[in-house]
């Protein structure tokens, strides 16, 4: 590793740090499917030149200063051990290299990334799976950002069919100015919202930190409690959902599209719970949920994020939000919109909570504290379509059972807002 000195440092802030500590150490697998292969050399071409000068996040490494505090210095590159190429058997159905996808991520999701060299990676798979003729594979330190960080990354590196030589145009965000409303509010309507406030901040916070740090939940079939389990393998499950029928079941909640998704997750996961041990369904279990706390309208170029007075700034700003999963009742096929409901109630009293923005003072406290899972999920919309995917800890939870059970929960979801009436005063 050769340092390069005339180089400025870059402080790490506290949330990178405890992404990269000796108890967590957490990366994002990023997965683009290609209709065509991909050819090697003009890979390594793009990484190189446009890639490689997203962000000098992308050829820095993390060193500690005189004073023990960690920084980021850049460092030269040598793309033969970020870019790899690995050797695919041939002669097999789609459905055998779907496999083999799996398992190849799988054991590339347990692997350490080295703390001598930038800390990511690009995996080409040249085998066609039944989705695609290739697979590129990110393996990304969340220490080098966000979702919200990488996806601009991402972005960056395309160009408009149309015309390649105008920028990307994405929609903008409606967010809607309270300040009329409030300022149109008596002062004991204001004094009662800054109450209010408090009060939820001071009981979300306390909850939080009892979370991170004493309280458990319950050994389940989605939690196995076993020590250092983040380092064992995983299995990956993947489903697709309409985006048009979640902004169905939208509408009939009165809700919003991250409480649809939350409430079709939460029930998914109970079932798979109650299928797999029928006294887990009401079981202390808690899901731990990642929320931008950016205030933006659109992505952003990486260059507007970059900037040192950037709306949209390039990092991890995110907080983690524990919410308790709703439990199973026995006549919760009467109304299975409840879990919505109940995922709502909770989104807005976290929203009317302050909590959310000490998360950098909280991770300073709980540096040596483990946040050990057994399942994670990631989600995202494109094209209309809502892609949902599962890393299940592998030999503990079935993650096709799991996947069938979150199908089941979304299509019981959808026909409820067809065949029943539901009354938005819940």
């Amino acid at each position: 590793m050769e340092l390069k000195e005339e180089e400025e440092s870059e402080p790490v802030s506290p949330t990178a740090q405890y992404l990269s500590s000796s108890t967590l150490s957490l990366c994002i697998l990023a997965i683009l499917e290609f209709e065509q292969v991909l050819d090697d050399s003009l890979l390594m071409q793009l990484v190189k030149d446009v890639f490689l000068s997203i962000s000098p996040r992308f050829s820095s490494v993390m060193v500690r200063d005189e004073n023990g505090a960690k920084q980021r210095k850049r460092v030269e590159v040598k793309l033969i051990n970020h870019v790899k190429f690995p050797f695919c058997p041939s002669g097999l159905s789609p459905e055998s290299y779907d496999k083999y996808l799996g398992d190849y991520i799988s054991e590339i999701g347990m692997q350490q990334l080295p703390q001598s060299q930038p800390l990511w990676e690009i995996h080409l798979i040249r085998s066609p799976t039944s989705h695609a003729a290739c697979t590129l594979i990110f393996k990304l330190h969340h220490s080098l950002g966000d979702g919200f960080s990488l996806m601009g990354a991402l972005l960056s590196c395309l160009q408009r069919a149309d015309d390649p030589s105008l920028p990307l145009t994405l929609p903008s965000v409606f967010l809607p100015s309270k300040a009329k409303d409030e300022s149109n509010g008596s002062i004991f309507t204001r004094v009662l919202k800054i109450f209010s406030t408090v009060s939820d901040t001071v009981l979300d916070f306390c909850w939080n930190f009892v979370k991170s740090t004493t309280a458990e939940d319950d050994q389940t079939p989605i939690r196995s409690g076993d020590d250092r389990v983040e380092f064992r393998p995983v299995r990956v499950a993947t489903m697709t959902f309409s985006l048009d029928h979640v902004k169905q079941i939208k509408t009939k909640v009165v809700a919003t599209i991250n409480d649809v998704v939350t409430g079709i997750i939460f029930l998914g996961t109970r079932l798979y719970m109650q299928e797999l041990r029928h006294d887990s369904s009401n079981a202390k279990s808690t899901a731990l949920i990642l929320l931008n706390t950016r205030v933006f309208r659109s992505y952003e170029s990486v260059k507007d994020m970059l900037k040192h007075d950037a709306n949209a700034p390039w990092g991890n700003y995110f907080a983690f939000l524990h919410m308790s999963i709703p439990e199973l009742t026995d006549d919760w096929s009467s109304n299975p919109l409840d879990f919505v409901v109940k995922a709502r109630q909770i989104m807005n009293f976290k929203k009317n909570s302050l909590a959310v923005y000490l998360t950098g003072r909280v991770l300073e406290i709980l540096k040596n504290f483990r946040v050990p899972e057994s399942l994670s999920v990631t989600i995202i919309s494109y094209m209309e379509k809502l892609r949902v995917s599962v890393v299940a800890e592998d030999g503990f939870i079935d993650s096709q059972k799991l996947k069938s059970c979150v199908e089941h929960a979304f299509e019981v979801m959808l026909n409820a807002t067809v065949e029943t009436k539901f009354l938005n005063s819940h």
